[in-house]
């Protein structure tokens, strides 16, 4: 199985280029941006050694998928998707936050909860609260957005404001759109027998328009469980079940790595490559409710190339 970790395009109009954690942006003539998501696959901040074949493709299409689904709640950035792992679209000026949406107390809110924190990004957490617990309301937890191996911090929106990263009238906006869009994921997670726990959402603008942009509902940003099952589970404190990257961080720990200052990565055999490349394609499967294509390819940046340039040269 082939993997695409690196990306050398020089496509027409070529004026600028990003190689993030995952995905390779390159920008159009200042106004478009043709985004290539590689089979890259990050945990801690920390890019991991081993490409996840397919990983690529199943994040584009499950983001295209969810853009699609969600364009009547706001704008957002996709134009088109000229390959199954690269999507064209508006190029924003992005803002330096991520919203992210919380409906149950897990992951690294819970893992700070055990530690005695009792308040995320400005936001009051009630004592007695259990892991897997639903708060009464979906909470919003912003970051920061990290440069590329650095962390991203939990920041609040008193903190957000104050340091000018965007206006008030902007944030309520950024607030409103999070949370229409979280009910939307939430209603089309239902459908297909999941909960959605939480999420990111980044955002930016063009034109004094704000876009949502980059991937919405993956499970590289988003983390579900299974609902059946769900209450057994939280009764009984057993881990529940659940469709996310969750697995890949719980397998990174249980090797004594947490993107920690001294701990060495653990090596990715081949069934350990394989075994995540499967979980991946079962959740896509699972959250779109399709059967997954494996477009094969003897060289992937040809293919991807040859795509791209065909969609640029006759738009």
């Amino acid at each position: 199985m082939q993997a695409l970790t690196t990306t050398s395009f020089r496509f027409p109009g070529q004026t600028h280029v990003y190689h993030g954690k995952v995905r390779d942006v390159y920008t159009i003539n200042g106004e478009t941006l043709v985004m290539v998501t590689t089979d890259r696959i990050s945990a801690f901040d920390v890019i991991l050694p081993e490409g996840i074949p397919y990983k690529g493709q199943i994040l584009n299409q499950i983001a295209a998928y969810f853009l699609d689904a969600t364009a009547d709640i706001c704008p957002n950035w996709k134009i088109a998707v000229p390959d199954p792992m690269t999507t064209v679209g508006v190029a924003c000026e992005g803002f330096a936050i991520e919203m992210i949406v919380r409906k149950f107390l897990c992951g690294s809110a819970w893992r700070a909860y055990q530690q005695g924190e009792r308040e995320i990004c400005g936001i009051r957490i009630p004592d007695g609260m259990k892991e897997n617990q639903p708060f009464e309301l979906p909470i919003i937890t912003p970051t920061t957005k990290a440069e590329l191996g650095e962390h991203d911090e939990n920041i609040s929106k008193t903190e957000i404001l104050q340091r000018g990263l965007v206006s008030a009238d902007e944030y309520a906006t950024l607030e409103r759109y999070a949370l229409n869009l979280f009910r939307r994921g939430s209603l089309m997670a239902a459908e297909r027998g999941l909960i959605l726990v939480d999420t990111k959402y980044e955002f930016g603008k063009r034109n004094g328009q704000i876009y949502l942009m980059d991937e919405v509902h993956t499970p590289d940003s988003s983390r579900y469980f299974y609902a059946d099952g769900y209450q057994e589970r939280f009764r009984s404190g057993e881990p529940q079940r659940q469709l996310s990257k969750e697995f890949v961080r719980e397998w990174l720990m249980a090797n004594g790595f947490q993107g920690k200052a001294g701990q060495a990565l653990p090596t990715m055999t081949e069934d350990v490559v394989r075994n995540i490349s499967e979980r991946y394609i079962e959740l896509y499967e699972q959250i779109t409710g399709n059967s997954f294509i494996r477009f094969q390819a003897d060289n992937i940046s040809e293919r991807i190339e040859k795509n791209v340039l065909h969609y640029l040269t006759n738009d």
